[in-house]
């Protein structure tokens, strides 16, 4: 238990930690990677480079100071966190590492203002803090240990390599052991491990499971990152021009809370742009296959029919009950759209005519901006926020930020 002299300094931190809470972070991964490069292995580094995970861990860093008093408080985000280190396998003896360095880096950045005091506070709060984050993942590693999930990664060889779209390419894993594949929870991620040729470091992505579980094979599905005037995805590239049927993979087991309630008969709302499609898809086909009668309203944004994945699987999930809708919108259209489609964006006059049951449960997943504007029309239409679960492919965190 902490002090409340420890708690009361490390809460007195909160203003500067806000003002310049990013510039310790960046300090902080700079210092770790210098020491430790072999982490480069677990990191995104396209995140370090575009500022995305020093400014998400400085918002974590932020409301650990805020919540020193009350860290219950984080745990939905320490969980959230805590899926994605099971997902990179970051285990217990990552923790004094990061410990060292962000002391350090709160020192450096601080200068003067980072007194004896503040230090020791801050030593003291952050070994609280990894205690609650490594009982969480620990938990999890033994529940996934029990629900047959293998731990680290895993060899699994390409089954099947499927064009979805002008954008989106499915890939059908296989364990290359050819054991049953464990049972997951629709939503949820897997971190796929590679080793680009000229790359010192393994690169490690999260790629959505986009269809119902079965016990031979997953699907994820991949969407090439490769906007104009920005560089393209190192992975996602990869993936797409190299990677073949019969290629190897390496693959953790299942990870993440953006998942489908169950025991409910709420009608059910799947809102997606992009590559969002692709968890409320595997939630859309296990709901359409348990045959529970709930009314589905499938919702996908794309640029154009070109860039639409899905399209016909999207259409047999919704044929099984007269209520079910289904609505494709197009911002990019060049001609009047086929059936189910609309041309143009998903704005709040549009998203009127989409909710019928503002009881119901949604489901959202996609870019930020398209994140916050749905959430954000949702509960101008009365739906509770309660109602509302989501997935930023952004960062949730950064979600949070944005908010």
């Amino acid at each position: 238990m902490l002090s409340e002299k420890t708690m009361q300094i490390v809460k007195s931190t909160a203003p500067v930690l806000k003002e310049r809470g990013t510039e310790i972070t960046s300090c902080f991964y700079e210092r770790m990677f210098k020491a430790h490069p072999e982490l480069k292995n677990i990191f995104n580094m396209s995140r370090q480079q575009t500022g995305g995970q020093p400014k998400a861990l400085a918002y974590t860093v932020l409301q650990a100071a805020e919540n020193i008093d009350r860290l219950e408080a984080l745990l939905p985000v320490v969980k959230q966190i805590g899926h994605k280190h099971k997902s990179l396998q970051v285990k217990p003896e990552h923790y004094p590492i990061v410990g060292k360095h962000l002391l350090e880096a709160i020192e450096a950045v601080l200068g003067e203002a980072a007194t004896p005091d503040i230090l020791q506070a801050w030593a003291e709060a952050y070994e609280e803090i990894a205690r609650v984050f490594i009982d969480i993942e620990k938990q999890m590693y033994e529940e996934a240990k029990k629900e047959g999930a293998w731990e680290d990664f895993k060899p699994f060889v390409v089954l099947e390599k499927r064009r979805e779209s002008e954008t989106i390419t499915s890939f059908y894993l296989k364990p290359a052991d050819g054991s049953d594949l464990p049972e997951f929870t629709p939503g949820q991620y897997v971190s796929v491990r590679i080793k680009i040729p000229g790359e010192q470091y393994f690169l490690t992505r999260q790629y959505s499971l986009s269809d119902a579980w079965n016990k031979d094979y997953y699907r994820i599905s991949v969407k090439l990152e490769a906007e104009e005037g920005q560089p393209k995805g190192k992975v996602s590239s990869y993936l797409h021009e190299e990677i073949e049927a019969g290629s190897s993979l390496e693959v953790s087991a299942p990870a993440g809370d953006f998942s489908l309630s169950g025991q409910t008969d709420k009608p059910v709302y799947f809102i997606s742009a992009g590559s969002g499609i692709t968890p409320v898809m595997s939630m859309a086909k296990t709901l359409a296959a348990q045959e529970s009668g709930r009314e589905i309203t499938f919702v996908h944004a794309a640029k154009s029919e070109k860039h639409q994945a899905f399209k016909e699987e999207a259409e047999k999930l919704v044929s099984g009950n007269p209520n079910n809708r289904l609505l494709f919108i197009y911002s990019q259209a060049s001609e009047a759209p086929a059936e189910h489609a609309v041309k143009g964006r998903l704005n709040e006059d549009l998203l009127k005519t989409i909710v019928k049951d503002q009881d119901g449960e949604f489901y959202v997943c996609g870019p930020l901006s398209f994140m916050k504007s749905v959430i954000e029309g949702l509960q101008k239409l009365g739906v509770p926020t309660e109602n509302i679960r989501y997935e930023s492919f952004a960062s949730s965190l950064e979600m949070q930020i944005a908010n």
